[in-house]
């Protein structure tokens, strides 16, 4: 069943470190190999945009925005076809540790199960950026 791109879900993960070790991480795009594997094994620097050459969806380039001290870690992929996709994501204190929140948008025409596959890839992703923080 798909729907007409209508509905979001917040994805969630607490990581046992400060918020702003966790932004700074997070925030560097040279980083998102080891967490982001949604996003491809490989990232680089071409002509002043961070490109993925090796995503499953082809070649995207990745752009996240300004360095803040809010925690928003927001990203626009565009995909080969030329579309972008913004991808709304917060680094929010808790405690003494972070909770990383990721908006997962359904795009128009995407199936119910593709939508649980999308999310059940970004938990893993949010998952893998907590062990490798609360590992370092």
């Amino acid at each position: 069943m798909a729907n007409d791109g209508a509905g979001s879900r917040n994805i969630g993960v607490y990581i046992d470190r400060a918020v702003g070790e966790v932004y700074a991480y997070a925030s560097d795009p040279a980083n998102l190999p080891a967490w982001a594997r949604g996003l491809g094994g490989s990232i680089e620097q071409v002509g002043g945009e961070w490109v993925a050459a090796d995503s499953p969806m082809g070649r995207v380039v990745v752009a996240f925005a300004p360095h803040n001290e809010l925690g928003v870690l927001d990203h626009d992929v565009t995909l080969p076809s030329g579309e972008t996709v913004h991808n709304p994501v917060r680094v929010i204190a808790d405690g003494v540790g972070s909770v990383v929140v990721f908006t997962l948008r359904r795009q128009p025409g995407t199936s119910d199960a593709d939508f649980a596959r999308d999310a059940a890839m970004v938990t893993a992703d949010l998952e893998r950026l907590r062990d490798l923080l609360e590992s370092a």
